[in-house]
């Protein structure tokens, strides 16, 4: 990728952003008194922060670069990861398993499946998701690392490796809090740096019924502006393939499995205040949710329309979309502002991961089977360490994405290994009282090797999942991931309620707090000392986002 054309406003602003991010990881460091505090904020923090540092989180590589460079490869279509992939399984979270998590009290997702099932099954959840934690933090790292190289000229490992160091900062100084707090601060960065390319880029395309025309003209892009044409079982022409994929693949098993399982996420919505703030953590975040695709897929769309040649070689990846339309349209001092808000979604991205990462290190792994009964400043220093080991393995990791040429196929493997069949797990023990200990470990580990034996055994050697079943072209990664994610869920499925049926079940009152329909008569109720206001109803919030999501894809069908 060429370099950009900064100049010292450009670095100004870069300067006065990084101390901020240091300087909200100092403040916070003064609220660190106890492990809780460090890896939950004590849970204290107000929905309105939490909601926004809950979207914020997600805004990582994954997000800007991911879907920019699927709006470049695959179109309008991409809206799907938003509106079905997304918005449903976040009002889902917020009104269907929030009570769960928050009422039980557990301090993480994996301790939830100790509670409902047993060590093997804790411990296995606990390993994949720190493995997949590392993976996916290596993702934002990688994309830091892009734009230090445009902007420095260094070399991909110098570039990883100081982006690391930022981001290790404040996590390391202010815990959870630290992340959030500037997960906030990044989001607002994040919109005013995207903003102004879209609008300038538009302008530059003649509007979006010029941005339609130079796209659709192009040879292979007729579909780039249709959302559901083409989606056929059987004879698929949409990029994304057909709409068993689309709906189930993704809509169901890959965005239920990400959102309402992803410590990632979850652990912004248990650092709220109480139960009714982390009810309507992602249903605020979902609102947000709805309109990102304005500032991500429609760059991806301009930068085809300039750039024809986009993803057709080494050096021009699809990733490359938006920091090109940067360097091309926007002038010095909104480039520095750009490039703020581009460094802020990978370091909020990447931070959600470590964050995510040392949470379950330190209480799930650490303090449940290698260091019990310590005092808890113990567990506290732990989490510190862990916090640096977490950075550190990310930068290896971050090698591995490199070699992606849009790496949302990439963070897309590893959902289908890893969030797929958790999901399948969790729906199956949140409304069966008969689901046994060993069926959970069992169906998470046939699961996970469904999937990966699908993924490159498998599904490569069939032809329907080639462009026109012609085996010589590149396969539809992203169709080749959501049938992944279907194997794994109903392989978790069927394993599981197969050993159910010849294991024997929890007696019913382990089960309080944890299974649908049987309440924790100690818990007591979650909602007290709080009087809700109407407005912050999470009905009226979920149903309000699914609304406008039902409006806007009848406008875009």
């Amino acid at each position: 990728m060429p370099r950009l054309d900064t100049n010292f406003f450009d670095y100004s602003i870069l300067i006065i952003y990084f101390a901020l991010v240091v300087a909200i990881g100092i403040l916070a460091r003064r609220a660190v008194a106890t492990s809780e505090d460090f890896l939950l904020s004590g849970r204290s923090l107000p929905a309105w922060i939490t909601g926004l540092a809950f979207i914020s989180a997600n805004l990582g590589a994954i997000e800007i670069l991911g879907m920019a460079a699927n709006g470049a490869q695959y179109g309008i279509a991409t809206v799907h990861f938003y509106w079905i992939g997304a918005v449903p399984a976040m009002v889902f979270l917020g009104l269907v398993m929030m009570p769960f998590y928050y009422g039980s009290r557990v301090r993480s997702v994996p301790e939830y499946l100790l509670r409902r099932f047993n060590p093997a099954t804790h411990l296995w959840n606990a390993l994949t998701f720190a493995v997949a934690a590392v993976l996916s933090a290596g993702v934002n790292l990688y994309a830091m690392a892009v734009i230090i190289e445009a902007l420095l000229g260094w070399p991909t490992w110098i570039s990883i490796v100081v982006s690391a160091g930022f981001v290790l900062a404040y996590i390391t100084l202010g815990g959870l809090s630290g992340a959030i707090y500037n997960e906030v601060l990044q989001f607002f960065v994040i919109i005013a740096g995207l903003i102004p390319v879209v609008i300038i880029g538009l302008k530059a395309v003649g509007g979006w019924s010029g941005l339609q025309e130079k796209v659709t003209s192009q040879a292979g892009h007729a579909q780039h502006f249709s959302t559901w044409s083409g989606t056929a079982v059987g004879n698929w022409t949409n990029p994304l393939g057909d709409w068993i994929g689309i709906v189930m693949g993704l809509g169901f098993v890959l965005s239920f499995g990400y959102w309402t399982t992803n410590f990632a996420e979850v652990q912004r919505a248990l650092s709220a205040k109480n139960l009714s703030a982390a009810e309507r953590t992602p249903l605020i975040g979902a609102f947000p949710k709805i309109f990102i695709p304005g500032l991500t897929i429609v760059p991806g769309l301009i930068a085809i329309a300039i750039v024809p040649t986009i993803g057709q070689t080494k050096d021009l990846p699809y990733n490359s979309a938006i920091p090109l339309l940067m360097g091309k349209y926007l002038p010095n001092g909104a480039l520095g502002v750009a490039l703020a808000g581009l460094l802020a979604a990978f370091m909020a991205g990447m931070a959600a991961n470590v964050s995510s990462f040392n949470t379950v290190f330190t209480y799930d792994i650490w303090q449940d089977y290698i260091r019990k009964h310590r005092p808890d400043s113990y567990y506290l220093n732990v989490g510190r360490v862990v916090t640096v080991v977490g950075v550190v393995v990310g930068i290896g990791t971050a090698f591995i994405a490199s070699g992606f040429s849009n790496i949302m196929n990439y963070i897309q493997t590893l959902f289908s290994f890893f969030n797929a069949p958790v999901f399948a797990t969790f729906i199956i023990a949140m409304f069966w009282k008969r689901t046994t200990p060993w069926a959970g470990f069992s169906g998470l580990v046939a699961g996970f090797l469904g999937a990966v034996v699908f993924q490159y055994l498998i599904g490569p050697n069939i032809a329907y999942f080639y462009p026109g079943r012609d085996t010589t072209a590149e396969i539809n990664a992203q169709l080749l991931n959501f049938y992944g994610a279907i194997v794994a869920f109903v392989a978790d499925a069927v394993v599981t309620v197969v050993v159910t049926l010849v294991t024997k079940p929890k007696p019913i009152e382990q089960l309080a707090g944890l299974v649908w329909g049987v309440p924790d008569p100690a818990a007591g109720d979650p909602h007290e000392g709080y009087v809700r206001r109407w407005w912050e109803s999470p009905k009226l919030l979920g149903f309000t986002a699914l609304g406008m999501v039902l409006v806007l894809s009848i406008i875009f069908i």
